[in-house]
């Protein structure tokens, strides 16, 4: 268990790192006097650079060795943040966000998804599967959480240090550097060679049918879930409800840290009603709640229908995850886990320019209901098109 171990942990340094970058953008940015389009433009080129990358590790890593290929993702890491503290200009950052690993979604998107995610799934038995994935995708979830909490630290620092908040902001991004190079030296533990019941990667075969369907349905999902990203979220609560950096920070570590642990909840609840009923029947309450967030008439009420929507928004993570990596041969799943993260990505990132573009023209939020019928779209399709799928240890 100890390469499993090894990726859940570096999946938690990678967590904190995104959790309080993804808080930072907006703030960073609007510093700049970047508007809330211009916001929406860059994270989009963050999102389009993530798919590439994930789409060639899924497609092509197969020819290169996993740890090689997490050890090139942690330099482009450390760089990635380096330039982001180092620059000014628009089309510039526009650059840097397209080829670097900077995760503005409040999720995981990025090189890392698709080669952890194969490892993962040999690190232990069939049967321990769901709960291995719900144990990195908790871990991730918390640690993000916990990264956003750390923003309000900016406020004290700058307090009693002196140094302007922009300078500050500058400093995160060359720690969320350095966290690339402490992964790095977490996946140092991982072996060299693969697994005894590790088999080699292949590319797509025998389940390319089912791994292409399930990419599409998950394209809907993405695009509706990037007019939710955490970047553009935030910057919808600082201009709804005049919410500060800190207040901010601790209401997406409260939500991230609730989602975080109803997924452990998703392994048990898998093994009674199944893994895509468990996707779509706590995935389409989740999505309501965000509806109706965008009709809150104060900031109570809409924490109150987002922290029920964090609740049950991310159960289906591991639950997803797990399904992928059971209707696939071992060979394929690197493979698989490329194609099917690649919308997480891609499909997400045309999103947020339309959702900034939205703000720009009107304080109601749009992107929210938008994002919420999307989804639900998405758990109705997947409830008819893969229900009747089922992976082996659902088999009758």
């Amino acid at each position: 268990m100890r390469p499993a171990a090894t990726l859940i942990a570096a999946r938690g340094v990678r967590g904190f790192g995104d959790g309080f970058t993804g808080l930072l953008l907006p703030v960073y940015l609007s510093s700049l006097g970047f508007s809330a389009f211009q916001v929406g433009v860059l994270t989009t080129a963050t999102l389009l650079g993530s798919a590439a990358l994930t789409l060639a590790v899924g497609l092509l890593g197969h020819r290169v060795p996993a740890r090689r290929l997490l050890f090139a993702a942690c330099a482009l890491m450390g760089l990635t943040g380096v330039l982001f503290s180092q620059t000014h200009a628009f089309w510039p950052l526009v650059v840097v966000g397209f080829v670097g690993t900077l995760n503005p979604s409040g999720g995981d998107v990025s090189p890392f998804l698709p080669l952890e995610q194969s490892l993962l799934a040999h690190a232990g038995a069939p049967s321990q599967r769901t709960h291995l994935f719900a144990r990195y995708s908790l871990t991730g979830s918390l640690m993000m959480a916990l990264g956003a909490l750390s923003v309000g630290l900016l406020a004290p620092l700058r307090a009693l240090t002196g140094v302007a908040q922009l300078s500050l902001v500058e400093g995160a991004f060359v720690v969320y550097g350095l966290l690339g190079l402490i992964a790095a030296m977490l996946y140092r533990g991982l072996p060299d060679q693969p697994s005894e019941g590790e088999v080699a990667r292949t590319p797509l075969g025998p389940s390319k049918r089912n791994v292409y369907g399930l990419a599409a349905i998950f394209c809907i999902d993405s695009f509706g879930g990037g007019f939710l990203v955490q970047s553009l979220f935030a910057l919808w609560l600082f201009h709804r409800f005049g919410l500060s950096l800190g207040a901010a920070g601790a209401f997406f570590f409260w939500t991230g840290a609730l989602a975080a642990l109803s997924q452990l909840a998703a392994a048990p609840l898998a093994r009674r009603i199944g893994l895509i009923r468990t996707m779509a029947f706590t995935h389409i309450p989740a999505s309501l709640c965000v509806i109706a967030a965008a009709f809150a008439p104060n900031v109570a009420t809409a924490f109150a229908l987002l922290f029920v929507r964090a609740l049950l928004s991310s159960m289906d993570v591991p639950a997803r995850t797990s399904y992928v990596m059971a209707i696939v041969t071992p060979a394929e799943r690197a493979a698989a886990a490329g194609v099917t993260n690649v919308p997480r990505s891609l499909a997400s990132a045309f999103s947020p320019a339309l959702a900034g573009f939205l703000f720009t023209l009107t304080p109601f939020a749009w992107p929210l209901v938008i994002g919420g019928s999307l989804k639900i779209a998405y758990d109705l399709l997947l409830l008819w098109r893969f229900q009747k799928v089922r992976p082996p240890e659902e088999a009758d």
